[in-house]
């Protein structure tokens, strides 16, 4: 065998992965054995989801057509009611396994749930299942802004009482939802105070449109 053929053959196996060129984080190729979270490329007018289980349906529904539907897929929401957890809360931390996480360009989202928590929204790593940027506030983007994801969540991951859109069953004007920022910024690309949170940035307008102050209705969806 070549000594040339041989050596890149060893450095394959010693390594598997490696850094990209912007510093984001190991890669893989893109793949849909290693792809196991994404935002959701459909989009809802209102905050009812039908629920927790109508919220994953969605997320499993993504991933079949997607070619990724060997996995379970769960949404990143908390509840304030989980009938599968004997009507108690939920947070959504505690919902989407344990790690590690791969977006569908093969980036490494995070490695854990402690890992996930401790980052900041980014772009070119909360993208949705075909690998495509949620337009947001980074340069050049598509508009509308689209960049609030729901989550009812803390920045920690857990139950914010009172911003679930009545557990994702509601489209009043009077209940709101927490909203994370998928790109990590705000207007004109600020990064202050919680504008770089990609799961808890501030609470959107209320559940009746998810289009004011930059939403579309998409969901985080993780693969257990």
């Amino acid at each position: 065998m070549n000594r040339s053929i041989a050596l890149l053959m060893l450095s394959a196996v010693l390594f598997p992965a490696c850094t990209n060129g912007d510093g984001v984080g190991p890669t893989f190729g893109p793949g849909t054995d290693t792809t196991s979270f994404f935002v959701t490329s459909t989009t809802s007018v209102t905050g009812d989801l039908g629920g927790l289980h109508g919220a994953d349906n969605r997320c499993q529904t993504l991933a079949i057509a997607a070619g990724l539907g060997r996995k379970t897929w769960r949404a990143y929401l908390s509840v304030e009611r989980d009938a599968d957890n004997g009507g108690r809360p939920a947070d959504a931390r505690s919902r989407i396994g344990e790690g590690p996480w791969w977006n569908a360009n093969g980036i490494l989202v995070a490695r854990d749930v402690n890992d996930l928590h401790a980052r900041k929204g980014d772009p070119s790593v909360f993208v949705d299942e075909h690998g495509n940027r949620i337009p947001g506030q980074w340069p050049n983007s598509p508009r509308p802004v689209e960049h609030d994801i729901l989550t009812g969540s803390t920045a920690n991951g857990t139950l914010l009482a009172g911003l679930t859109c009545r557990d994702w069953t509601s489209s009043g004007t009077d209940v709101a939802a927490q909203v994370g920022h998928s790109d990590g910024l705000g207007p004109g690309g600020s990064t202050t105070g919680t504008l770089s949170s990609w799961n808890s940035a501030h609470a959107n307008q209320n559940c009746a449109d998810t289009a004011p102050r930059g939403g579309a209705g998409r969901i985080y969806c993780f693969a257990r």
